[in-house]
């Protein structure tokens, strides 16, 4: 696999530092997170990954993670600023600074924080609707009154973990002409408007007809009817999508030659293809469009469509797109299949990940005597736990 041989030290934080951590692991890096002793965790996205418990409140952890990081080939630090330097494990130990050698200049230090690292709102809480919110991406989104907020996809996901993904990846594209590592900083306010590059671009261009006119009047923000969700008999959606005139044409001729007789016959207007740029003729395409729609079931629908050119299919619950994955199968019914990654690949599917569990397994690899790995456990260096296990072995 790609990043095979590839070791990942990522701390344990909120979902984008993980979901980074999760695209290096199914493709085949060897992902260790660093958990604190005696938490719990409700970290789904832990696929393929290992985790030892350390406390770094004491000199002794904090020296077992020095040297854990000095073995690794990249590090998520998904902290807020200065977290990392306060513990003496920021980048400059590692890359070196100043003319002074760093302990591992090959290392990756990939850096991912909600707002930007420099700007007023560094030292803010903030989740996905916040970063959204400061991007400008969000009072683009459709809604009526108000921009109706997406699950935390955009701010989180796409501009937070992928955008962390990728600059990791180009990092270790650079490492292997240089033979140097180098910060990665990613934060989710920049990477959602970076993402969002093409809807932003448009809103710039008055004439545009993808996002030039006001929120909700255009194509690709629900006010268009031939790119929106519409109801169906039984209460589920079809989703249509026809941009492009020709798709269009076979939709509106496809979705007539499916409604029922006397739909057609008391119905005060019908829609032609030349109905797609006129304006004038939206609403009532919307009108036509929603009535007919509840003539019938999402699945009779769904069939009407399948196989077409007419950019129309049902929206289906995570279950039912599960079962109908014919890309990938998923690792589980409520989750996606692994993207990217060839389908002979075998990792755990597992989503739920015991802080602590290959603790002894990472100290093994790290060569540490028997002597040291019972004085990390008498120092609490890993956890409670542990300590007393230690002091009781030591007492015999």
């Amino acid at each position: 696999m790609a990043l095979e041989g590839l070791k990942v030290i990522e701390f344990a934080g909120l979902a984008p530092g993980p979901f980074a951590g999760l695209i290096l692991a199914d493709n085949g890096a060897s992902v260790t997170r660093i958990d604190r002793p005696s938490a719990s965790s409700s970290d789904v996205l832990c696929r393929g990954k290992r985790s030892i418990a350390i406390n770094s409140k004491v000199p002794s952890g904090r020296e077992l993670l020095k040297k854990i990081i000095s073995l690794a080939d990249i590090v998520i630090d998904p902290f807020r600023p200065g977290v990392m330097e306060r513990l003496g494990l920021g980048p400059e130990v590692f890359l070196g600074q100043g003319g002074q050698k760093g302990l591992n200049e090959r290392l990756i230090y990939a850096r991912i924080a909600g707002f930007p690292r420099t700007g007023p709102h560094k030292d803010m809480a903030g989740h996905d609707i916040n970063y959204a919110a400061l991007s400008g991406v969000l009072s683009m989104l459709p809604g009526v009154g108000k921009p109706t907020f997406p699950l935390n996809l955009l701010a989180d996901f796409a501009g937070g973990g992928v955008m962390c993904a990728v600059g990791i990846l180009l990092a270790l594209i650079e490492r292997g002409k240089s033979g140097r590592g180098q910060v990665v900083n990613a934060d989710m306010v920049s990477g959602t408007r970076y993402m969002a590059s093409f809807p932003l671009l448009h809103s710039l261009l008055p004439n545009s007809w993808v996002l030039g006119g006001d929120r909700g009047t255009n194509a690709l923000d629900g006010g268009a009817p031939f790119y929106n969700v519409y109801t169906c008999k039984d209460g589920g959606w079809m989703t249509v999508g026809c941009l492009e005139p020709q798709f269009f044409k076979a939709f509106i001729e496809g979705f007539m030659a499916a409604l029922p007789k006397d739909f057609l016959i008391n119905s005060r207007w019908r829609p032609t293809p030349a109905s797609q740029f006129d304006k004038d003729e939206w609403a009532d395409l919307t009108e036509f469009l929603t009535k007919g729609f509840m003539t019938n079931t999402r699945d009779y629908w769904a069939g009407v469509f399948h196989a077409t050119e007419a950019c129309a299919v049902p929206v289906l619950t995570p279950r039912e797109a599960a079962a109908s994955n014919s890309l990938v199968p998923p690792a589980h019914p409520q989750i996606s299949g692994r993207f990217g990654v060839p389908s002979s690949a075998e990792t755990s599917d597992d989503f739920s990940l015991q802080p602590g569990l290959h603790t002894d397994e990472v100290l093994n690899e790290l060569g540490l005597s028997k002597l040291e790995r019972e004085q990390l456990g008498l120092d609490g260096a890993l956890g409670h736990d542990a300590q007393k296990s230690a002091q009781v072995k030591h007492k015999l």
